[in-house]
């Protein structure tokens, strides 16, 4: 399938590293013009160093004001990732305000506050869009140690639900990637104990994690015309695991 992105701007939140960074490069690859968001310099430097096609940016997504203020520069934007995120992982009874603030700041808040600049933005020229949020398998299925970022990932699904059913008239798209565990720094902070890894790729009818590519492949067709009548929905990249 071929997709081509030349001519779209195209914005994506966490781009530092990991999926958000992959992405980032992918995108440019397929002839995007891609405006990388990051909250460390030393990542969009190091961005920038691999692909100086790449436009960054840098904030902290926490700060809703400043977020409005650098999204609001660098418009217009045709096409959207809401990629950052963070992981606490606690046991339920362990798990403290600041966990929870952390998390729902900048999984689910910041997505709303990112979004409403861009998709109004859209609106206001009478042009359509497409939204791909980051969420996660975790979404769906309770995980021991979770109890905070499975919240936050829930939210962002039903968040994204409704973004879909009231832009939609707009001729604007909004769906999730629900990944399994991708062996970013994030998934080795929750799944490098090789006990507690078994248990997970045990509920993997693949047997295996994802790859980076496989997750970034998905966004990339959520995003593209390709998939111009998916709207609203939730895409596990997940080798089965929510179909056990």
């Amino acid at each position: 399938m071929n997709i081509d992105f030349e001519g779209k701007r195209i914005f994506v939140t966490g781009a530092g590293r990991g999926i958000g960074k992959q992405l980032a490069l992918r995108l440019s690859k397929y002839n995007a013009q891609v405006i990388a968001l990051c909250k460390t310099k030393e990542n969009l430097t190091t961005l920038s160093g691999i692909d100086p096609r790449i436009q960054t940016v840098c904030v902290d997504l926490r700060d809703w004001n400043a977020t409005r203020k650098v999204v609001e520069s660098i418009l217009p934007i045709d096409l959207l990732v809401n990629n950052a995120g963070v992981a606490a992982l606690q046991p339920f009874l362990e798990a403290t305000e600041e966990d929870f603030d952390v998390t729902f700041d900048v999984n689910v808040k910041a997505m709303l506050n990112v979004s409403q600049v861009v998709a109004s933005d859209w609106i206001k020229r009478k042009v359509g869009g497409s939204v791909v949020n980051v969420s996660s398998q975790a979404s769906q299925a309770a995980l021991m140690n979770h109890a905070v970022y499975c919240a936050s990932k829930g939210a962002v699904d039903m968040l994204s639900k409704t973004m879909a059913l009231e832009l939609g008239p707009h001729n604007i798209r909004v769906n999730t990637v629900n990944p399994t565990v991708i062996m970013t720094e994030m998934g080795k902070l929750g799944w490098s104990e090789p006990a507690k890894a078994q248990s997970m790729l045990s509920k993997i009818p693949l047997g295996r994690f994802g790859e980076v590519d496989e997750v970034v492949d998905a966004i990339v067709f959520l995003l593209s015309d390709r998939s111009s009548m998916i709207n609203g929905v939730a895409l596990p990249v997940d080798g089965g695991f929510l179909a056990t």
